[in-house]
């Protein structure tokens, strides 16, 4: 049987014309939902989830193109835009009965949740993103040597096709690696949560591309309009990251600080895959962020 997050119901909700997201719900009070990153699914909360779930309700789903949520073809470069993701996200908690709620995001997750806040500010009050830069900053540190640690950044960049056959013929071999150079702490992974995300993953090699194509093109364009017009991140922002200003020379609060001028920004010594390796720090850092 697949692991699932305990004592949370499981339903499918319908977010947009053919779309429904898988969505794991927890616990009572004011809402709280999380987003899942690259590559896994809402699992990767589980820990979190739980703890939450004390005092919150805490919706966790799978993003769409991943894990048991809908993957809707993408003709036109449009359907895995981080604002067509964050209108679900928005759809959906309002399906659930929220009209405001408070949302963090890892990697993917957090890109979804960065545009949610930009798009959506009076329907998200706080917002955290765990382990990632901001779309247009992220390309813009990506340079020389050091890009080399984004590769998959750049394969899934590429045209439909290519990219989705290399690594729909190895598809474990390629997200497997992710899971294990990013994570520290192996046994943060156990066996049957490392199968789920491989089995999930491998079973959306198209939409996990097609995600990432739309961040090397449709998500520059909505984020450097933003840019330029100046709207920035209304609400109090957390940002958890390893410290990958020191190992590739920037200063990641002040690029953040650019986006969100009421900004928390913290670094943590353990792996990319911190709601897992370091589930208690990031529970306290969220239950600080809605204090805020």
């Amino acid at each position: 049987m697949a692991p699932t997050i305990p004592d949370f119901t499981h339903d499918r909700v319908a977010v947009a014309d053919g779309v429904a997201l898988r969505v794991a719900v927890g616990g009572s009070g004011t809402p709280v939902v999380l987003l899942h990153g690259f590559p896994q699914t809402h699992l990767m909360w589980r820990h979190v989830a739980a703890d939450l779930a004390a005092d919150h309700t805490v919706i966790c789903p799978d993003l769409r193109g991943y894990g048991d949520s809908d993957k809707p073809a993408d003709p036109d470069g449009t359907a895995y835009a981080k604002r067509t993701m964050a209108a679900d996200v928005v759809a959906l908690a309002r399906a659930l009965g929220h009209e405001r709620f408070a949302l963090a995001g890892h990697d993917r997750g957090a890109l979804v949740a960065v545009r949610a806040g930009l798009d959506h500010p009076d329907a998200v009050t706080h917002l955290a993103a765990l382990d990632v830069l901001p779309t247009l900053d992220m390309w813009d540190v990506l340079r020389g040597t050091s890009a080399a640690v984004g590769f998959h950044l750049y394969l899934m960049a590429q045209p439909p096709g290519l990219p989705e056959q290399l690594i729909g013929a190895a598809p474990d071999a390629f997200f497997g690696h992710f899971l294990d150079v990013w994570t520290r702490d192996p046994d943060a992974l156990p066996a049957d949560v490392r199968a789920a995300y491989l089995k999930a993953s491998r079973e959306a090699v198209p939409s996990i591309v097609a995600d990432y194509r739309a961040s090397a093109g449709i998500d520059v364009a909505h984020d450097r309009a933003d840019r330029e017009g100046g709207n920035r991140l209304s609400m109090p922002v957390t940002v958890l990251q390893q410290d990958w200003g020191a190992a590739l020379g920037y200063d990641a609060a002040a690029l953040w600080r650019a986006w969100a001028p009421d900004l928390r920004h913290d670094t943590v010594d353990c792996g990319h895959f911190m709601a897992e390796e370091a589930p208690g720090e990031v529970s306290g850092a969220l239950r600080e962020l809605l204090r805020r």
